[in-house]
């Protein structure tokens, strides 16, 4: 079996782009726990109702549904949790900045 080269697409938020005005896009990377990453692997996510916030100084991904593993135990996680965003410092400062300066969301 052949292993694809490059990055895979998980999980697209089409309705995102029709709904609103996206003037900057942002790569961070997401803190998940091991079933997370089984589900998201199988292509099972939902970003409808994602959005993320920022709190003490750190940037959260809120409200986006990973369904629980099938072959999970008690040991499954939480589909709604919030999960922290990795970003650079920098980059969680200037998103402060624009949010406070000109009220975007």
């Amino acid at each position: 079996m052949v292993k694809e080269k490059g990055r895979k697409v998980i999980a697209v938020n089409r309705r995102a782009r029709h709904d609103y005005a996206i003037e900057d896009t942002w790569e961070a990377g997401i803190v998940l726990h091991g079933t997370e990453v089984k589900s998201l692997r199988a292509g099972r996510a939902s970003l409808v109702d994602g959005y993320a916030e920022i709190r003490d100084g750190e940037v959260w991904l809120v409200n986006v549904h990973i369904p629980e593993y099938d072959q999970g135990t008690w040991t499954n996680h939480e589909p709604r949790r919030p999960r922290k965003l990795l970003l650079h410092g920098h980059e969680i400062h200037r998103l402060i900045g624009k949010i406070k300066q000109s009220g975007l969301t």
